[in-house]
C-alpha cells in the first residue's frame, strides 16, 4: 500500500469543500442569494419563525452573522421579523411569500450541484461516501450515531449532505 501524505485527507476534503461552495455559490447567485443565505432560508422553510438566536446554534454561526444576513433577505423582501408573543425582547422570523417562492429555487441549485459532484458515482458508492461524511461529522462534532447506523443525515439536523 502507498504512503500517503501527511493531511492529503484535510486538504482533499477542504478542497473539495470550497469547490462545492463556489459551484453553489454561483448557481445562488444568479437567484440573487449570496453564500450563506440559502442556509437560512432553508432552515426556516423545515422550521419557520425562528429565533435568530436559535437559526445561529442550528447552523453554527454567531448570532452577530445572521443578524446581518438576516437583515440583508429582509431587505432583500424574503423574510420579515415578528416580535415574540412570549418575550418581548425576542423576534421570530418568518419567510415571505417571495422567500417561499424562493425555497425551490435555491432546492434545485442545490441538487445541481450535488448531481455535478456525485457524477460518475453509482447508487451505492454514494451511499458509502455519504456514510463517510456523516462518520467524519461525528468524529469532528463528538457526536454519536445511536440510533441508526444506517442513517445518512448529520446527527443534530438532517439536511444536504453537498
Amino acid at each position: 500500500m502507498a504512503k500517503t501524505e501527511k493531511g492529503a485527507a484535510i486538504n482533499r476534503l477542504q478542497s473539495t469543500a470550497r469547490l462545492v461552495r463556489t459551484a453553489l455559490a454561483a448557481r445562488l447567485l444568479d437567484h440573487g442569494f449570496y453564500a450563506g443565505q440559502d442556509q437560512i432560508m432553508l432552515a426556516l422553510a423545515r422550521e419557520d419563525g425562528q429565533t435568530p438566536g436559535k437559526l445561529a446554534s442550528r447552523l453554527g454561526v454567531r448570532p452577530p452573522t445572521i443578524t446581518k444576513t438576516i437583515n440583508r433577505l429582509q431587505a432583500q423582501d424574503f423574510l420579515f421579523k415578528r416580535p415574540s408573543d412570549n418575550d418581548a425582547r425576542q423576534a421570530n422570523i418568518f419567510l415571505t411569500e417571495a422567500g417561499r417562492d424562493a425555497i425551490k429555487a435555491i432546492e434545485k441549485a442545490v441538487r445541481k450541484t450535488q448531481k455535478m459532484a456525485l457524477k460518475g458515482l453509482d447508487k451505492k458508492e454514494q451511499k458509502a461516501f455519504l456514510k463517510m461524511l456523516a462518520r467524519i461529522e461525528d468524529n469532528l462534532s463528538g457526536t454519536e450515531r445511536l440510533s441508526d447506523p444506517e442513517r445518512t443525515e448529520p446527527a443534530e439536523e438532517a439536511g444536504e449532505a453537498l
